[in-house]
């Protein structure tokens, strides 16, 4: 029998006090049967993402200590980023990994977000696969109006969270809300400009996101949302990136386009950075691209599949990438 294993992938809204996404992370590392896989801290973001997985009950169990103690320990009234966010936990998706499907993590995170609601007292949106209503399995619906906007929107029926709505007071104001789904393995990638422009950075995004400019001028990529940012940093812009769907769109594609996209605007990509974790088959589908790209055999080993990957898409670029730290397998 397939062992049952999920990911959950909560990005927390901190990124520079290190005491703070310790002791998050210890809240998810003293539960049985639960491995961190990834600890990635962003400071102009002000962002954490945590990537850990195990038996599904246990990571449930994880997901809420860690969500009920960011709540405690990250006040939103005094946090500021480069990141979108509407909560201490701003999205806390569940990924099946092995012997669970989809729809089962979307039953998992609704349950998970009434108990967030009920036992933190911390208002849940559901989004993805887990959404109670069609337009809210988008992300950005439900963190429409950032967590400035909460105070408007949690009176309002129509734009209130799903579970745990109540009258706005100091304990919302300080958790915020947290957006809990379901969903496939998604790749977060931020893409390093020859620029400090994010205006720049953000005209590119347009083109290349599904969403595009409007309906009438949708973007090149499938299944990629993007936005652009200026990283003080790096001193650098960048183009941020979320792929839902790998099969869609592989990250090889998503560095080429965004690369011509730069290109016309006499600019160029300099390098890429993954947040979190890759699945290995990325690398190895990108190794054998940019080789056959060049003409050459891809019937190379693994290794070199994943140099081939690394140095043609400038993984290392900001920091040095390591599979053993950043491949999911190996991790797991």
């Amino acid at each position: 029998m397939e062992k049952r294993i999920i990911e959950c992938v909560p990005n927390f809204s901190e990124g520079r006090d290190m005491n703070i996404i310790n002791r998050i992370a210890d809240s998810i590392r003293g539960v049985e049967g639960v491995k961190v896989l990834n600890v990635d801290p962003g400071e102009a973001a002000n962002r954490t993402v945590i990537t850990f997985a195990g038996n599904p009950e246990a990571v449930c169990e994880a997901a809420f200590r860690a969500t009920a103690t960011a709540g405690e320990l990250i006040d939103m009234r005094r946090q500021h980023g480069t990141h979108p966010r509407i909560g201490a936990t701003d999205v806390l998706p569940l990924v099946p990994i092995s012997g669970v499907t989809l729809d089962e993590c979307a039953t998992m995170a609704r349950r998970l977000a009434d108990r967030i609601a009920a036992e933190a007292r911390i208002p849940c949106f559901c989004y993805e696969a887990a959404a109670y209503r069609d337009e809210r399995r988008n992300l950005a619906v439900c963190r429409r109006g950032g967590y400035e906007g909460i105070i408007e929107r949690i009176g309002n029926v129509e734009t209130a969270p799903d579970v745990g709505a109540r009258p706005y007071d100091e304990g919302i104001a300080r958790t915020g809300c947290t957006v809990v789904g379901a969903r496939k393995y998604l790749i977060a990638v931020n893409f390093d400009l020859n620029t400090t422009s994010p205006r720049l950075a953000s005209d590119i995004a347009l083109d290349v996101r599904e969403k595009g400019r409007s309906p009438e001028h949708p973007g090149t990529l499938k299944c990629a949302k993007a936005l652009g940012w200026y990283i003080d940093e790096y001193h650098i812009a960048q183009l941020s990136m979320n792929l839902t769907d790998i099969d869609v769109t592989p990250l090889h594609k998503a560095f080429m386009e965004v690369s011509r996209q730069a290109e016309i605007r006499g600019l160029r990509v300099t390098g890429t950075e993954i947040i979190g974790l890759v699945p290995e088959r990325v690398l190895i589908e990108a190794g054998r691209f940019f080789l056959q790209l060049q003409g050459e055999p891809s019937d190379v080993d693994k290794s070199e599949l994943f140099n081939i990957a690394i140095r043609s898409m400038g993984l290392s670029d900001i920091r040095p990438f390591r599979p053993e730290e950043k491949v999911l397998e190996y991790l797991l």
